[in-house]
């Protein structure tokens, strides 16, 4: 009986943790004055739509895109004499279409393969203009880790405020319903141990 009972607590619990894991994901830190707003690679529209909001609160001068690096079907395209925009391309448009004037958005020098590469970058980009914190705008299921990258990779002077896009599709409460949102999970729980564990795998992934 004890066996029974030890073992339908470990499956109970791991239901729990499992159904959990999607809002567990989500963080959300209160909104202050900023250097800049930043729109992480990724998920166009909702990312720099929710940016464009947070610029005409007046909480920041100013709007920076990460630049996203060239993937193995950009290559490919190139290589056939086709050029496909960036990302940050579509998010620059969505920004001055949403009231974002062009003087106000920059997007960064370095091309970047990961979210660790984006941290570098904003860090990098706030100590060049003397700045301590930013806004980072991303999905979701991606907060959390941006959170603890940030914490381990941008050092302890610099601030990131993050924030997630509130017309994000992701439903974190039933998350493994969907496909696209089950990889996400997946996706990111295995890149926090990676970087709990001090990125025994490397950080060249997303």
């Amino acid at each position: 009986m004890f066996a029974i009972a030890v073992g339908t607590a470990v499956i109970a619990v791991t239901a729990w943790v499992f159904q959990g894991a999607g809002a567990w994901l989500v963080v959300s830190d209160p909104l202050r004055p900023a250097r800049a707003v930043v729109v992480l690679a990724g998920q166009v529209p909702f990312r720099a739509m929710e940016a464009a909001a947070t610029y005409r609160k007046g909480l920041v001068p100013e709007v920076w895109l990460t630049r996203n690096g060239t993937s193995d079907e950009d290559a490919t395209l190139a290589r056939l004499g086709i050029e496909r925009p960036g990302e940050y391309v579509y998010s620059q448009q969505v920004l001055e279409r949403l009231g974002v004037p062009r003087s106000a958005i920059h997007v960064l020098g370095p091309k970047t393969l990961n979210t660790a590469d984006e941290v570098h970058a904003i860090a990098s980009r706030l100590h060049a203009v003397g700045g301590k914190r930013v806004i980072v705008v991303t999905s979701k299921y991606h907060t959390r880790r941006v959170r603890v990258l940030w914490q381990r990779l941008a050092g302890p002077r610099l601030e990131a405020l993050v924030q997630y896009t509130s017309s994000d599709p992701f439903k974190p409460e039933r998350w493994w319903r969907s496909t696209p949102d089950a990889i996400a999970v997946t996706r990111e729980c295995f890149g926090l141990l990676n970087a709990v564990l001090g990125f025994p795998l490397g950080s060249r992934r997303h």
